[in-house]
């Protein structure tokens, strides 16, 4: 292997430039050229592919985002799509690539070398924690330092103005966000959608709200929860409470951006070196990942199909913290 390709792909995640540049230079210290490929898929498709030299990714530890762009592709999805990135990788004399993002990245450089034999290896770069075969995501981290903070600024008017405040973060599939925000940020109650039936929690908790309130709730919502995220079960409460009056506050995207924790620099420059390495033994179709601080592959069957279930001591914490 004398040159290979790296690209992120799906949603940004702090801490993809540290594995970028952990890529880069693990190649070069191998002796092995590098190929940034811009845009994921579809800068594949467009061969929108370039060198990265050591001073490409100088600098860039420290930054959010990525600095080789993503997107989703839809024309990858199709044959005629695959064949023309891997002419366009053939072309640029690309041996291998190293992906970096989820569950859909990893899919389609699964299917990528059923196809065409291509040999990868992915990094989890993902907020959500969600995939199997890792301990920790790339960028999980500093998504729930950056929700954490926004969570103790809203607990100080809440608590200047006695209020019930729900406030939602992200997780469409996954509850391990709100479960570390909500406990670090010393919430009253967790809605993930992990635990179904916890409207029961919610009403129970609020139903008397208006005789004799708090002095201040704070109420922490996945937005995958089964009750369609904070907006809606403010409108039902309201409903059933009409004298409530709580206030929502969505966090939304600001939990991707801003300049990376030192964990996760350091776990994806880890990661990063790993794949690289794995490439040059020989690996394909697997993940690197980190399980008890040890460097592991799990083979891409494994991390998109399997589940990762949420720690029960993180879900016990929640019901004795919040008697």
């Amino acid at each position: 292997m004398k040159r290979i390709g790296v690209f992120t792909s799906g949603g940004d995640s702090p801490g993809m430039n540290a594995c970028i540049r952990a890529v880069v230079r693990t190649a070069i210290y191998n002796g092995i050229e590098v190929m940034g490929i811009q845009r994921g898929y579809q800068g594949m498709i467009e061969n929108d592919i370039d060198f990265l030299t050591s001073r490409s990714v100088s600098n860039i530890i420290q930054r959010g985002g990525t600095i080789l762009k993503s997107a989703r592709s839809k024309e990858f999805m199709t044959p005629e799509g695959r064949s023309k990135a891997f002419r366009n990788l053939k072309e640029k004399g690309v041996d291998g690539i190293v992906c970096i993002g989820g569950n859909g990245t990893f899919t389609g450089a699964k299917l990528f070398f059923e196809e065409h034999g291509i040999p990868s290896i992915g990094a989890p770069g993902t907020i959500d924690n969600d995939l199997y075969g890792t301990d920790f995501t790339i960028g999980f981290d500093t998504a729930i330092n950056t929700a954490v903070e926004a969570i103790d600024k809203i607990r100080d008017t809440a608590d200047s103005h006695g209020r019930v405040f729900f406030i939602e973060v992200m997780g469409r599939h996954t509850g391990y966000i709100a479960l570390a925000a909500g406990i670090a940020g010393g919430a009253e109650l967790i809605l993930i959608p992990e635990k179904q039936g916890q409207w029961k929690d919610v009403a129970a908790m609020f139903a008397g709200e208006t005789k004799s309130p708090k002095a201040f709730s704070i109420v922490i919502v996945a937005e995958g929860d089964e009750e369609g995220g904070a907006i809606k079960i403010v409108e039902r409460l309201t409903k059933e409470i009409p004298d409530f009056d709580p206030r929502v506050s969505i966090l939304g995207h600001i939990q991707r951006g801003g300049s990376p924790t030192a964990y996760d620099r350091v776990l994806a420059s880890r990661l990063g070196n790993a794949a690289v390495e794995a490439l040059l033994a020989g690996e394909t179709n697997k993940m690197a990942g980190l399980v008890n601080n040890q460097v592991v592959l799990t083979s891409f069957d494994e991390a998109i199909n399997n589940s990762k279930p949420l720690n029960p001591g993180l879900l016990k914490l929640v019901d004795i913290f919040n008697c």
